[in-house]
């Protein structure tokens, strides 16, 4: 089945504001060798979550495999992974649309972003109604036509939160 490109948003690292790591910058792998360099807390989804395999797939990008001293999975969540970060003051990897609905950020704020690596593009498959005959093969089409169409793509376009667009359309045509 074909994969059709929807939209891209971005992960984030965020930690203290005071940045204690040195960590701040646009180079992400960089920045998580300063942070284990220092065992700095940084916490972890740590929930084979797509958010955790980018996460890990930077840690080895920076040739850091166990991150420190400071490395602390919560098995968890986003929201409960950020609110763990402000609670201990610790850096975590986000994505952007996450980090701008949550309000509980305490003392943190973006330390990284602008890296391309931190691109995380978004986009939809139609399962393969031969071997899933349950699948609904007319209305998933409808909708991957419309999210990749003008409609959907300006309805991607036109969403921010708090005046802020987290998505940006993806479908070249």
């Amino acid at each position: 089945m074909q994969r059709h490109e929807v939209m891209v948003s971005d992960f984030v690292l965020v930690g203290p504001r005071a940045d204690p790591a040195g960590a701040k910058g646009h180079d992400i792998a960089a920045a998580l060798r300063q942070i284990a360099r220092v065992n700095a807390p940084f916490v972890s989804r740590g929930d084979k979550s797509g958010t955790h395999a980018a996460e890990l797939r930077y840690w080895a990008l920076a040739g850091q495999p166990n991150a420190g001293h400071g490395y602390r999975p919560c098995g968890c969540g986003m929201g409960p992974a950020l609110n763990m970060a402000a609670g201990i003051g610790a850096y975590v990897l986000t994505d952007r649309g996450t980090w701008l609905r949550f309000q509980n950020r305490a003392y943190l704020a973006i330390v990284v972003e602008g890296d391309a690596r931190l691109l995380n593009p978004y986009g939809v498959i139609l399962v393969n109604p031969a071997r899933h005959l349950h699948v609904k093969a007319a209305e998933g089409q409808a909708f991957i036509d419309w999210i990749t169409g003008p409609a959907g793509q300006s309805a991607i376009a036109s969403f921010t939160v708090d005046g802020v667009r987290p998505f940006h359309p993806n479908v070249s045509r």
